[in-house]
């Protein structure tokens, strides 16, 4: 890519202030696929100092002004959508149908809502006497991950923009070559100089330096919930605005009364959807005890259909998984459950035979899985599924509350007014009822050590404004 060796800040590609380099691996093949420039706390400075010095002619542009360059931006964006998805495909080894429709298709969908949201969201209002403001919360610094790249891209700067916030974004080191397309869309849609910069490199060269920079308001991180914790305690420092969309162990409740057979297959291609690497991948399915074995026999069906193979076929389903480390950190998880004593239904260690080349991993099922187990707690990031029994509602409800994380949940019934019931008791930001469809209106984000704050539409918006009361404004001279 042209501008792999560069940063971008103050309205213009530059040079780093150091020569460190990284190479990025395509997951499907194991080799190398670009080399991107490292950055390092003088970057930050560099690019902190571009948006603080646009921020005061940015933040009080009209929401005309804002719109216009939101729209522009979008109709770049759906120009440049084939290499956005070719580029997730090649960094990721995201197939290249599920790369256009589901990993391209988000940032757009994300860009549109947010530009429909700025049309109407009321930022000034009368109480009595007192306005109530809505402004910029100021710099904002954006840390994005790779497992969804441009949904999470666009679910920060569209809203940050939208606001009125400048904003320095550091795309995941792993794959960095959708960000580096998204700043040629950026610097082509004509913002002013200094409002949006971007700087590449990993956790602690560029992430702790935009963490613990003074002048920067607000952060931005959606990542491991390690890596959230340390960036809320380098900014506890400057007493920073800290926004998390970290991790998640999503249940998915089957009630007796669902569609059993429709429930399970669903709830498998949703766990195994992305390869598994959603933070709300519904990975934790809790079956009637009665019913174990046959959820057993539905599930291994259904993730031995999956097709695998190259990102670049168009039939592909289910790619590897996005690195090295990844891979093993999933076969120690595999590893752990069968050692713990779950049933391995299908899949298991190794990598899937004629895949030996890339880091594939078979779509793993286990049955009769404790609460306790490993698997049953940790966050795999893979395509593994874990199959958990209750006894009854309660004991449903009880094992998927247990947990610290509390990022979405699922719940499937044949009636509608019963899920509904369970889904208020549901510790989690995100419930979804029968496998209702995903949209960029909802509020996404979690509770407990998934994080803090919202996401999407208006409530995305909502996290980059601070509130401010100006009393007897509306008084009579």
């Amino acid at each position: 890519m042209s501008h792999a060796l560069q940063f971008y800040y103050n309205g213009q590609w530059v040079d780093p202030a150091s020569s460190l380099t990284l190479d990025v691996i395509n997951p499907a093949t194991e080799e190398v696929c670009c080399t991107i420039a490292i950055g390092n706390e003088e970057d930050v400075n560099r690019a902190v100092a571009s948006a603080r010095s646009a921020f005061p002619a940015w933040s009080v542009t009209t929401r005309e002004e804002r719109l216009a360059i939101l729209e522009r931006i979008l109709v770049i964006y759906k120009k440049r959508s084939e290499d956005m998805a070719q580029a997730i495909s090649q960094e990721m080894g995201s197939p290249i149908a599920r790369a256009r429709d589901s990993q391209t298709w988000a940032g757009m969908a994300h860009l549109e809502e947010m530009i429909s949201t700025l049309k109407n969201y009321v930022f000034d209002e009368m109480r009595d006497d007192m306005l109530i403001m809505r402004e910029p919360v100021g710099v904002a610094g954006l840390i994005t991950p790779w497992n969804w790249p441009m949904n999470q891209i666009m679910c920060k700067v569209a809203p940050a923009l939208a606001a009125g916030c400048t904003l320095v974004l550091k795309p995941s080191e792993v794959a960095p070559l959708s960000g580096l397309v998204f700043t040629e869309i950026m610097d082509e849609s004509g913002l002013p100089p200094g409002v949006y910069n971007m700087v590449n490199g990993d956790g602690p060269s560029v992430g702790e330096a935009i963490a613990r920079h003074p002048d920067v308001d607000m952060v931005s991180i959606t990542g491991s919930t390690r890596a959230g914790a340390a960036v809320a305690k380098l900014a506890a420092d400057t007493v920073k605005r800290v926004h998390q969309e970290l991790g998640g162990k999503s249940p998915n409740i089957i009630l007796p009364d669902a569609d059993f057979e429709d429930a399970v297959i669903r709830g498998v291609k949703g766990c195994f959807s992305n390869s598994g690497q959603s933070c709300d991948a519904p990975t934790r399915m809790l079956v009637p005890r009665e019913k174990m074995e046959q959820a057993l026999h539905i599930a291994k069906s259904a993730a031995e259909a999956f097709k695998m193979g190259s990102p670049a076929d168009e039939t592909t389903q289910l790619g590897p998984v996005v690195s090295a480390v990844q891979y093993d950190r999933i076969q120690t998880l595999i590893a752990k459950g069968i050692e713990e004593g779950a049933t391995l239904v299908t899949g298991g260690l190794g990598k899937p035979a004629g895949l030996e080349t890339g880091y594939y991993v078979k779509p793993t099922v286990f049955g009769n899985v404790q609460p306790d187990m490993t698997i049953s707690r940790e966050e795999i990031f893979g395509p593994v599924l874990s199959i958990l029994a209750y006894d009854n509602e309660e004991h449903a409800i009880q094992i998927a509350n247990d947990t610290p994380y509390g990022l979405a949940a699922y719940v499937q019934s044949g009636d509608l007014n019963h899920a509904r019931a369970v889904a208020r008791r549901l510790r989690a930001g995100n419930v979804n009822i029968n496998g209702a469809a995903w949209t960029v209106a909802a509020p996404f984000g979690g509770y407990g050590q998934s994080g803090n704050g919202r996401e999407c539409s208006s409530f995305g918006l909502s996290d980059f404004l601070e509130i401010k009361a100006i009393l007897g404004y509306g008084m009579t001279a």
